[in-house]
């Protein structure tokens, strides 16, 4: 055989890649993987197990920029934004800051209080709480937005959409600001760059204006681009106009609310300070909302079936810097949520809070007199409408002492509800009580309510809770005819032709499963911690190598060990080793058969052990049980690698012997479904009393359609662990061979499933 000419293949594959054009380097799978990639080693951090999918495509002529519906990223590398920057290199960096930009919606963004918003508005309410409203005029302000969106549905879905487009602003320079601040390498760094083309496409005041006079921009419009503008980058272009401008001073009065709202993980309180924003800003907001609307009524007349949602977003476009609202059905990773974090743009927004200060002061000159003399005086009628405001000073309330109960008024005697239980009076063993002497029975005329402000506050979080539950539920139903969709595209042989394949899944744990769940959970947990203790060392040391010592065996004697009596005189040394990433399904056999000897009680609590010890560890885990009806396959999901609502541990608690069972089907439904995740290693174990019985479906034929379909899928490179309960592991281990796995006693669980995690994850 020839020796390789190294140097003739080095000059072939540069002829290749000269030959490679931009449009299908920014549209290859490749790059998208690579960005897939980047995504999931930048979010370890978060234990975010989603895995983020992105979708590239060249289309010069679609003004599409960049979006992602928190499961796929879609991202138009073909835009003029793109193109225009001349350089591979350069083009490669804004793709990817638009690219860190929609991770960011993914990660930290909270769709699910979005939805909510928007289904609060639709009912004439505000979520999460009504704006806190200073003055007499923003009160007015209020009452005439309602009005305005209780006229006509047509204004409801106008001031819906400016609501909207008010929080898309306010989130992108929030997930910005996180992203700047959580990854200063190569995804900071590119959306560092793409934040550069977009601050110098956004015009000036100036230019604003001016625009506004040859009647192609509303001054809503100005407002929204200047406020977009200190939200994402801090600073205003104010060109050559006056900071008494009204657009700049409209946005300067919302710079201590707009700051927060940036800084702040709670998506509800970033949603508090749109809320605010709408009504402040309500007599601009109104008049565009009716230049939108003649413009969708003069198109309608011409044949046109756009609606006012179209109309705006079509009017809205023209705002530089912004990006597309993004739609999703998720909360943030855990850790984006809880207290504020610095802001990446603090030096800018310095900078403007001055020219806000100094326009202030300019406008008020005396105010700082009028402050320091006591106030200025308020005539009767401004002290009613702002009492909080008058002259009167307002009486102190006196700090709690330890140990005292936690008013809501000045001498209250109500006590402020909590979500969480409070400390309890212990259970004591008496003797006798107390027998107070004399005691009157009377009627008090002059009593008046104690105050305790807090009571609507209380039942808004009830409230909260019920629609962030029926919101979990709808996506879960969403769910289920999803995994229905794909059990119906599956080929599951000759064998089951003619058998109907029907996923179940519980939309909403109700309370009954959860108290059983707490009621028994707690010795298994133990077992589950006891487990991830053993291995969490040994993957620690596998990652950090280093020196072995008091060895039996071995080719290195230590100098330092000679000494001892017991010959553990060996040493060696082990290289840092990276555990592959690993994914995990579990299949319960719920056949009527496992009724008997306690076996599918052992199956529910090697359920729950398996799948605490997976979500401790951040290994993704899918568990199902099967069964069958007439003529049909029942799959019943209990855990999927990605959850909603975080219940499925108590999904597990329904876990039951049922009827008949089809094996073939149901393994070949979840081996295709683990066959697709994109972890090195993919472990599938099965929990069975080992009999496959079900009409036209069993003896020696089952089994053999049992042992193909195990060749299958180990060909695509799943790893099959056959596990036996109760009596019946002969049978198990004839159809698995290698496979086989005895768990008959519980109590031996811990350690081997410790040593089939360890033998697999090794692989």
């Amino acid at each position: 055989m020839a020796r390789v000419n190294h140097k003739l293949v080095k000059q072939r594959l540069n002829e290749k890649r000269s030959k490679i054009t931009d449009r299908q380097f920014f549209s290859s799978r490749i790059l998208a993987g690579y960005f897939e990639d980047l995504a999931a080693a930048q979010t370890r951090r978060y234990h975010y197990n989603r895995r983020v999918r992105v979708n590239l495509y060249w289309k010069p002529k679609d003004p599409f920029l960049a979006a992602t519906d928190n499961m796929y990223i879609r991202i138009n590398s073909g835009n003029p934004m793109v193109t225009k920057v001349r350089g591979r290199e350069n083009r490669y960096q804004i793709v990817c800051g638009m690219f860190a930009h929609e991770l960011g919606h993914v990660l930290y963004t909270d769709f699910l209080a979005a939805q909510t918003h928007t289904n609060y508005l639709g009912r004439y309410k505000w979520y999460p709480y009504p704006p806190d409203l200073k003055t007499a005029a923003d009160a007015g302000k209020e009452r005439a937005l309602w009005d305005y969106v209780k006229a006509d549905p047509k204004n409801l879905e106008a001031v819906g959409y400016i609501a909207h487009q008010i929080s898309n602003v306010i989130e992108d320079g929030y997930i910005e600001n996180r992203i700047l601040t959580n990854f200063p390498g190569t995804i900071g760094y590119g959306l560092e760059e793409l934040r550069k083309r977009h601050f110098e496409s956004i015009p000036t005041v100036t230019q604003l204006i001016e625009q506004e006079d040859d009647g192609s921009r509303h001054i809503f419009e100005s407002i929204l681009q200047v406020l977009l503008s200190y939200a994402k980058f801090g600073e205003i272009k104010y060109g050559d106009e006056p900071l008494a401008d009204e657009r700049i001073q409209t946005v300067f009065r919302l710079i201590p609310d707009i700051d927060s709202a940036l800084v702040n993980k709670s998506g509800k309180e970033r949603l508090s300070v749109v809320n605010l924003i709408l009504v402040r800003c309500w007599e601009y907001i109104e008049g565009f909302c009716e230049i939108c609307k003649k413009r969708q009524e003069d198109a309608a007349a011409a044949g046109s079936p756009a609606g006012i949602g179209e109309t705006m977003d079509e009017v809205l476009k023209a705002i530089a810097g912004g990006s597309e609202m993004g739609e999703g059905s998720s909360t943030p990773v855990p850790e984006a949520a809880g207290s504020s974090e610095a802001s990446a743009t603090a030096g800018a927004r310095a900078k403007t809070q001055e020219d806000a200060e100094e326009s202030r002061e300019e406008e008020n000159p005396e105010e700082d007199t009028e402050e320091e003399g006591g106030g200025s005086p308020q005539t009767e009628t401004e002290e009613e409408e702002n009492p909080s405001e008058s002259g009167e000073a307002q009486p102190e309330i006196p700090e709690e002492s330890e140990g005292s109960f936690n008013g809501s008024g000045e001498n209250s005697g109500k006590q402020e509800t909590v979500e969480n239980e409070g400390g309890r009076i212990p259970y004591q063993q008496t003797e006798s009580l107390s027998e107070p002497l004399g005691g009157t029975t009377e009627k008090n005329e002059s009593y008046e309510r104690e105050q305790y402000d807090r009571a609507a506050a209380d039942i808004e979080r009830m409230l909260d809770k019920m629609a962030e539950r029926a919101a979990c539920e709808q996506l879960e139903n969403e769910r289920i005819q999803e995994l229905n969709d794909v059990a119906q595209n599956i080929s599951y042989g000759n064998i089951h032709a003619g058998v109907s394949i029907r996923i179940n899944r519980i939309s909403s744990v109700d309370e009954k499963l959860t108290e059983q769940y707490d009621m028994i959970s707690a010795p298994l947990i133990n077992i589950s911690r006891q487990l991830q203790k053993s291995l969490l060392k040994q993957l620690k040391e596998n990652r950090r190598g280093g020196k072995q010592t008091g060895l039996m065996m071995g080719r290195r004697l230590d100098a330092h060990a000679l000494c001892r009596n017991d010959g553990k005189v060996f040493y060696k040394n082990s290289l840092p080793n990276e555990i592959p990433e690993l994914a995990v399904g579990l299949l319960l056999d719920e056949s009527g058969s496992m009724c008997s000897c306690d076996r599918c009680t052992y199956a529910r609590a090697s359920a729950i052990i398996l799948y605490d010890f997976c979500q401790s560890l951040d290994i993704p885990v899918m568990v199902y049980g099967h069964s069958t009806g007439y003529d049909t396959v029942e799959l019943y999901s209990y855990a999927e690698f990605e959850s909603f609502d975080h219940d499925d541990k108590y999904r597990m608690m329904d876990i039951s012997a049922r009827s008949s069972n089809r094996d073939g089907a149901a393994l070949r439904f979840v081996a295709e479904q683990l066959s697709k995740r994109p972890e090195a290693v993919k472990l599938l174990i099965l929990v069975s009393d080992g009999q496959p019985a079900d009409s036209g479906y069993g003896g020696s034929a089952a089994e053999e359609d049992l042992r193909g379909i195990k060749q299958e899928y180990q060909r695509k490179g799943i790893l099959f662990v056959a596990a036996a309960i109760g009596s019946d592991k002969e049978n198990i281990e004839r159809i698995y061979g290698d496979s086989f796995l005895d768990i008959t006693d519980l109590n031996q669980l811990p350690t081997k499933l410790t040593n089939v995690v360890k033998r697999h994850i090794r692989v």
